[in-house]
């Protein structure tokens, strides 16, 4: 048992790993030895972060995707399995969010976000389940939201997208499960990323959401590494269709004083 949780050599594919939570979990599975793809939309963001992982002594690769096409992730899983041979782990990073009252919120800034959220999480999750299969202990990790559970003010359409890929992940991990696939997610509690920043830093909504947090602050991205290294581990070979919660106490909280 003392090697459950290595997961060296395993081949990671990050889409939206180049940014935020994505960016923190590519270096933070480097780190602990699985040879890394941090994908998006920017090679200039790819190039970064592959730049990191290989000054630290990791192995990459810097291929671009665009998560609205099927396309460019299927260019991606075959540049992947050209370079490396195999993919063990996907983890689906990407996401966008949008603030507005709900009954102003048009059809295309829906449907966009959704593309992003959800959409793109079937498509990687379809693209890449035969590599996934032919692993052996294939993973997928997707990174949902506290708005999976909860209501947040004005942000509708990101929790619907949040929690329809949570219910996403439970599905496939039941499909998936005979396959020697395990589906499971990552709930972050609130960690201010750029996406998210000015809402939270120096904000009434940011002070709310610290009386609501026992730990009484906001958390680091690389406090999600753990969770990503033991879901990506065959520490975690019976762990399937559950989501972890890293949010210092967000979705336990009651009254905090």
């Amino acid at each position: 048992m003392s090697s459950c949780l290595d997961i060296t050599g395993r081949v990671v594919v990050i889409i939206g790993g180049t940014s935020g939570i994505g960016r923190a979990l590519a270096l933070g599975l480097a780190e602990h030895g699985a040879a890394v793809v941090p994908s998006g939309r920017r090679q200039n963001y790819v190039d970064e972060v592959c730049r990191e992982i290989e000054a630290a002594g990791g192995r990459t690769l810097a291929e671009k995707v665009d998560a609205a096409s099927r396309e460019s992730i299927e260019y991606l899983r075959d540049a992947v399995l050209k370079r490396f041979a195999h993919i063990d782990v996907l983890v689906y990073a990407a996401g966008v969010t949008l603030k507005q009252p709900t009954n102003t919120t048009t059809d295309d800034q829906w449907s966009c976000l959704m593309n992003t959220n959800l959409q793109g999480a079937v498509r990687a999750c379809q693209v890449f389940h035969e590599p996934l299969r032919q692993s052996g202990s294939g993973r997928v990790i997707n990174i949902v939201s506290l708005g999976s559970f909860l209501a947040f003010h004005e942000v509708a359409a990101y929790c619907a997208s949040k929690s329809a890929l949570l219910s996403l992940t439970r599905s496939l991990a039941c499909e998936w499960a005979r396959e020697g696939i395990c589906v499971n997610a990552i709930a972050p509690g609130v960690f201010p990323t750029a996406l998210n920043s000015q809402f939270l830093q120096g904000t009434p909504r940011g002070e709310q959401i610290l009386m609501r947090t026992p730990m009484g602050r906001f958390g680091d991205p690389r406090e999600l590494v753990g969770a990503a290294v033991l879901l990506a581990s065959p520490a975690a070979s019976f762990l399937t269709g559950q989501c972890i919660s890293v949010d210092g106490g967000y979705l336990a909280s009651g009254v905090n004083s």
